[in-house]
Formats: C-alpha cells, structure tokens, sequence
C-alpha cells in the first residue's frame, strides 16, 4: 500500500504514476450529517482487494498522447495551460475511451473507478468532513473560498497541494473526477463489495470531488453528484483505476 509505479506505454517510456490502495471497510455516505439525502443511507463498504488508483488527476500532457494517437480532437484548456494541468472538457465517454487506449497501451487493466473506490480512496481512513479534518483551512486544495493562489479562476497543476494519507493528489477540489456509477437519488441498494451500480439505461454518470469553481461544501469526501456522459465541462476531469 502506498507504493508509487508505472506502468510502459508501447513504446517503452513510463505511463501514468499509479497508486497501490490497500484493502479494507469504511462507512460511505454522509457520516457527518452535513450534506443530502443522495449521500443517504450511510452503509458499510467492503474493498476486498487492493487496486490502484491514480497518483494524480489525468493530465492534458497523458491526454493529449492519447488524442493524437487516435486522431481525437484536443479539448480546449481555456487558455490556463496545458502539460501538468488536469484534463478538462472531456466527457464520461471521453473517460473511458482514453482507459480503453491506455490498458491497450500496456497491457493491464486501467478503468475507471467505482463511486465506493473513489470515497474510499479519497477518504484515505479518515471519518471528518475532507480528508484533512472538518474545517475546509487555507491552501489545502483549489475551490471557490479554499485560500489557493486559483481559487475560483482556474485549475491547478496536478501535484500542487499535500497528498492524502493513501499518498493521492486533489482528490478534493482541482476538478470533479468522473467515475463509472449510474446516478441513483441515494445509497439505496447500494453494492457492498465495492464494485460500481451499472443499470438500466443510466442516463447520467457520477462524478465526485469538487472543483476550482465549488464552495468548499461540494469538497466534502461523500460529496456526489452526476451529469450526462456526453456532456463535457472546464470544471470535470477524471482519474483512472487499475485492477492488480
């Protein structure tokens, strides 16, 4: 656990930095009493096994390979700057397009992660409010009121804030991360074991974490939200998971 790798593109250079998640439980969902119902029933959630997650938000520098490799059009930065910034305008189809190209890339298994293995990542063992304690402080992340030299005008190169306890960058504020859950109005029914809720049509898909633009309440760990898988925003990127 904790343990930083990369795996090999084709053509031999490093690919993405990747994380080991150890395994364990946790309690999902809104254990302080400060968010909605869509964060209700708070239920236990069983990570059986470890997966890695993402050391950093995909950058425009790993996303643009991948665009130009499959003749994709670039998102636009909106003039903030590309390299080690977080990928931005890019869909949830989008997301998984550049997971399926990266796990062809290197022969490994790279997805997205389930809603329950993006909160138990981010959450990192803590129980308070951020991953950090219960009052959203100053230059802890990039959000609208988080005291970051962006706040509220831009994103932040990946890297630029203290990493979690699992050893994870921006997992609160920078941009919202897609992941590969269905919406549903809450926890009911929700999996145990981890594993995403995939279902019926599934118009909208989740995405978590809150972004350069968020008030500091949409930072929260058990913050969740959705939109439609086509759409594409200067405030949603995403990060990648991969089985072991």
């Amino acid at each position: 656990p904790g343990t930083v790798f990369r795996d090999s593109y084709a053509d031999g250079t490093p690919g993405p930095q990747m994380v080991i998640v150890p395994p364990g439980s946790f309690q999902m969902g809104d254990i302080q009493g400060r968010g909605t119902g869509f964060e209700l029933p708070v239920h236990t959630v069983r990570i059986a096994r470890p997966f890695a997650m993402g050391r950093y938000e995909v950058t425009f520098q790993e996303y643009d390979r991948f665009a130009r490799d499959t003749g994709r059009a670039l998102p636009r930065d909106r003039g903030w700057g590309r390299g080690r910034r977080p990928v931005i305008n890019v869909s949830w189809h989008d997301a998984q397009a550049y997971a399926q190209w990266l796990s062809q890339q290197t022969g490994e298994h790279y997805r997205l992660p389930s809603e329950a293995e993006w909160e138990y990542a981010a959450r990192a063992g803590t129980r308070s409010v951020y991953w950090w304690g219960d009052q959203v402080g100053r230059n802890r992340a990039v959000c609208d009121g988080c005291g970051s030299r962006w706040d509220a005008t831009k994103t932040a190169p990946v890297g630029s804030f203290k990493p979690n306890p699992f050893g994870l960058f921006d997992t609160a504020g920078n941009v919202w991360e897609w992941v590969a859950d269905c919406d549903s109005i809450n926890y009911q029914g929700a999996p145990a074991d981890g594993s995403a809720r995939v279902s019926g049509k599934c118009p909208e898909r989740v995405y978590r974490g809150g972004a350069w633009n968020s008030g500091p309440h949409k930072l929260r760990s058990a913050k969740r939200t959705w939109d439609g898988p086509n759409l594409a925003y200067s405030y949603i990127g995403f990060r990648l998971a991969r089985d072991l």
